[in-house]
């Protein structure tokens, strides 16, 4: 007896179906992130009375209100000063002086006629830098050389002069944003591959290397910065030869980079802890001397998982440059605090508006850092995925 044939197999294949609309309508996006469960609704609510409150107000003081163009204090005066010119209750941010002050908070006192050479280091820091930062660019070796040793040098004698024909700019006319990424920069060209050094001296099982890192870093994460900066200003010179001295603004270089390079050594002892010990012992087993060991197989891991924490460490260090205004040296915050004595534009706007403004200029080059910190954790996470 023959058997029916019942089977069947499709040729073609089902047409997609849409997604869910919950899934990736602004309403779905709403129930999933906001209103998931009562706890979230509450925070949620919370959240929306905090921004419908202040938000309206940060808006008008910035940007409605505010004074945009001007020479002096009349334009951002409030009624007092001005006499009841200005509207009724009117105290918006006073733009105008930051416009007015905008090259003195980038370049300090440094000449006028002089400030090509400065732009002209920015932009060749910045043409080193970006392919850098783009992984799949090639030619990493040459280009930190560039960037780490070439362009410190270049930069120096075009900043300082007095060689090639280039006018002499003393250190004490440097400052605003310029005195900060020079301090941020060097910081963290010297302290990453010095923690690292400090780092591997503290695990050594030379009692002699490991004694001298231990107080090393210690003696500098037990003290402030700021104590830090007056021991390079003061007590530096007193261990130098009769006669001999060394400018103010490398003083504190070296204060900085210091006290950095403490932080930055526990950070990236911290990596070495977390690698596996059969990580070690498959190089032993390769037979890897112990740098080729540290520079091939513990190192590179070692830096991937402590990223966070080195960036972290670096944007401290961008904003603990501030704190160099306490040895006489104007960075972006204290050259902005220097303009609040201007009798021509006192006014109680003015010190705001110049310190909402620093605190902005900060705030790019930290979330900057921030961003690039995640997309390098995305790029390097190969082998710690959860």
């Amino acid at each position: 007896m023959k058997t029916k044939e019942i089977s069947f197999v499709r040729t073609e294949m089902l047409a997609p179906e849409p997604a869910p609309l919950s899934s990736h309508s602004v309403s779905g996006w709403i129930r999933t992130n906001l209103l998931a469960t009562p706890k979230d609704v509450v925070l949620t609510v919370i959240a929306i009375f905090i921004l419908a409150t202040s938000l309206p107000g940060a808006i008008n003081w910035l940007f409605i209100q505010a004074a945009w163009v001007g020479a002096d204090r009349s334009v951002c005066a409030t009624v007092v000063q001005s006499g009841g010119i200005q509207p009724e209750g009117w105290s918006g941010a006073c733009w105008a002086f930051v416009g007015d002050r905008f090259e003195q908070f980038m370049f300090g006192r440094y000449p006028l006629d002089e400030r090509w050479r400065v732009i002209l280091v920015a932009v060749l820091f910045v043409v080193l830098l970006a392919p850098l930062l783009k992984p799949s660019l090639p030619r990493k070796g040459l280009n930190a050389i560039l960037l780490f040793v070439i362009f410190p040098i270049v930069a120096f004698f075009l900043l300082h002069g007095g060689v090639f024909g280039l006018a002499e700019v003393e250190t004490p006319l440097w400052g605003g944003l310029m005195v900060t990424l020079i301090l941020s920069f060097v910081g963290i060209a010297v302290s990453l591959p010095v923690g690292i050094l400090l780092a591997l001296g503290r695990r050594s099982q030379m009692p002699v290397v490991k004694t001298l890192c231990v107080v090393f870093i210690e003696v500098i994460r037990g003290v402030p910065l700021i104590t830090v900066l007056f021991m390079a200003n003061v007590m530096l010179p007193l261990f130098l030869p009769t006669g001999w001295t060394i400018d103010n603004f490398l003083r504190a270089l070296v204060g900085v980079a210091l006290f950095a390079s403490a932080y930055m050594a526990e950070v990236i002892r911290g990596g070495l802890q977390a690698i596996p010990k059969g990580q070690y012992e498959g190089a032993d087993s390769l037979g890897l001397s112990y740098w080729q060991k540290t520079r091939l197989i513990v190192l590179p891991q070692a830096i991937k998982l402590v990223i966070p924490g080195i960036v972290n460490t670096f944007i401290g260090l961008f904003k603990d440059t501030s704190l160099v205004s306490i040895i006489g040296m104007f960075d972006l915050l204290g050259i902005v605090r220097l303009n609040f004595t201007d009798a021509s534009w006192a006014s109680p706007v003015t010190p705001l508006t110049g310190l909402v403004f620093a605190g902005f200029i900060f705030w790019i080059f930290c979330f900057s850092m921030s961003r690039y910190s995640g997309f390098m954790e995305r790029h390097l996470d190969t082998g710690h995925k959860r």
